[in-house]
């Protein structure tokens, strides 16, 4: 049999999803690679044009927090190769362009034109030693997070497993699963192992994500080996005014009615409210942020 490939410089991203938040002045743009080697360096060229105000890498998935606009790049061979020339932010989409020399302007065009999640595109050609640019237009997408903890007992279970499994089921269009993090807590009396509880976050179309928390609860009712399980749901860009509480969970043992208040002032929604309920709020803060939430605090 003859070996053949498809498209020899083409390596298509798995997904792409752009996060917004309310006002339209602050986007997530999230890659999930094929290929690392390659997408460490696109972050690597696109982390020095100006519209990227942060990049990171969990895992397969390429993240970069950017400030919508227009700009020059200026591209330089070998120095900055490509970036991304410009964000604009509408009401239902966000049309994103990259440009790139050579091999990164494949990477900049085609590479991600066939992404999930890509609703439409327009590049032109690539390669060589000519400057290429592709447009990807996709749907605006909003932030969802939840925390739970206290799933488990002294003999069975694990949350951070039943919550991976659950995210990974009730994973859909219009809710993709896309982190995970465990929270290292304080170890009150009452935990049952290691006192870590768990938060994973959805891209989320607006207003479509209430099917996938209804079952998402019905699976954690089900599968829950305890009666003290608590739930919990953020939605919003940035989960940083839980970070004080969360931080304090993770210093000393902290009471129910915290949590509560807590929850109370950051808009958190309350689904299941047993005692569980504390390392749930708890974890919101830290999503995303799954080498440094796992950290006991003393360390």
């Amino acid at each position: 049999m003859q070996l053949e490939l498809e498209d020899p410089y083409v390596v298509v991203y798995k997904q792409i999803h752009v996060v917004v938040d309310d006002k339209g002045s602050r986007v997530e743009l999230m890659e999930r690679s094929s290929c690392y080697g390659g997408s460490a360096w696109a972050r690597y060229h696109y982390s020095n044009g100006p519209l990227v105000k942060s990049s990171r890498n969990l895992g397969e998935w390429f993240r970069y927090m950017i400030s919508p606009g227009k700009v020059d790049l200026d591209l330089i061979s070998s120095k900055r190769s490509a970036g991304i020339e410009s964000v604009i932010v509408k009401d239902k989409e966000v049309e994103i362009t990259y440009a790139g020399l050579g091999g990164g302007g494949v990477g900049a065009t085609l590479s991600r034109a066939h992404a999930e999640d890509v609703l439409r595109y327009d590049a032109t050609e690539c390669g060589g030693g000519r400057v290429a640019r592709g447009t990807i237009v996709l749907p605006r997408r909003e932030r969802l997070i939840i925390g739970v903890d206290d799933t488990d007992s002294k003999t069975e279970g694990a949350t951070w497993t039943l919550i991976h499994n659950i995210a990974n089921k009730v994973d859909r269009h219009e809710a993709r699963y896309v982190s995970h993090s465990l929270v290292q807590l304080f170890p009150v009396p009452t935990k049952t192992q290691n006192c870590v509880s768990t938060a994973v976050e959805f891209a989320c179309l607006p207003d479509k994500a209430e099917a996938m928390l209804s079952d998402f609860k019905a699976l954690l009712s089900k599968y829950s080996v305890s009666t003290q399980t608590g739930m919990a749901v953020f939605r919003g860009f940035d989960p940083s005014s839980l970070l004080a509480f969360g931080v304090r969970c993770k210093r000393e043992r902290v009471q129910y009615e915290d949590a509560q208040e807590a929850a109370r002032e950051s808009g958190v929604s309350i689904m299941m409210n047993g005692q569980g309920l504390i390392g749930a709020v708890a974890a919101l803060p830290f999503c995303a942020r799954p080498d440094e939430s796992i950290v006991p605090a003393n360390l």
